[in-house]
């Protein structure tokens, strides 16, 4: 059998479940993940085959069942939001009521506990407030980043806001983060937990024991938040 080439489209059929396939040169282990979508990948080293890959997904079949039926419960409770006077929209674990405005110097701004929206941006709302939310993030998480890097001896590089799916970040091993847009809906005590596990990573890219071991040492109520994190995710607002 071919070995799993470093296609991020590939895909692999494995009975009734699509395994979205990554190869990484850092991975020395199989990482398989439900996705918050539920959708299914797993990010491999590089030579591990087919045969190989298949057998350790039938292996966590009953682990992946469990986690996709998780993931779909959880997902069925996202919230349906209309760009309307009176509409909620979360910013650090605190609702604000949206107000629809006829002029305004900004597109989206947030002014004495309302978001306030300029009607001839209603024809792409979406956009615009996940513009504002990423803008409001670029400000607000470097400066938060910064005293968990110090805490755990990582060297924060750049830290970058984006729109990245239904994943909460990512890293590079020269520190370099990416924060999903999507976190400045959570309370900041989550927003520090996605921060912890990115950085971490800088240092340890697997999800194996010294990873959580930093975690920990860093956070030692992790696991709460994490459990929290799973729950809240499936509540945010996203386009």
């Amino acid at each position: 059998m071919e070995p799993v080439t470093p296609d991020p489209a590939r895909r692999l059929r494995v009975g009734d479940l699509d395994i979205d396939v990554t190869v990484s040169p850092r991975r020395r282990t199989v990482r398989l993940t439900v996705e918050r979508d539920a959708s299914v990948t797993a990010v491999v080293p590089p030579g591990v085959d087919e045969d190989t890959l298949a057998r350790l997904v039938r292996s966590k079949r009953r682990w992946l069942y469990a986690k996709l039926a998780e993931k779909r419960a959880l997902a069925a409770e996202r919230p349906d939001k209309e760009f309307v006077s009176g509409e909620g929209f979360s910013y650090l674990g605190r609702s604000y009521r949206l107000l629809i405005v006829d002029e305004a110097p900004e597109p989206v701004q947030l002014v004495r506990g309302r978001f306030r929206m300029r009607r001839d941006c209603l024809d792409d709302p979406a956009r615009h407030l996940a513009r504002w939310y990423r803008r409001a993030g670029q400000r607000w998480l470097p400066r938060r980043a910064a005293p968990w890097a110090r805490r755990m001896a990582v060297p924060l590089g750049e830290l970058r806001v984006r729109p990245l799916g239904y994943r909460w970040g990512s890293c590079s091993p020269d520190g370099n983060v990416n924060i999903h847009w999507a976190t400045m809906q959570l309370p900041v005590d989550l927003v520090d937990y996605v921060l912890v596990h990115e950085l971490a990573h800088v240092h340890q890219p697997n999800h194996g024991r010294e990873f959580w071991r930093l975690v920990e040492r860093a956070m030692p109520d992790y696991e709460a938040r994490r459990d929290l994190l799973t729950r809240a995710g499936a509540r945010l607002w996203l386009p």
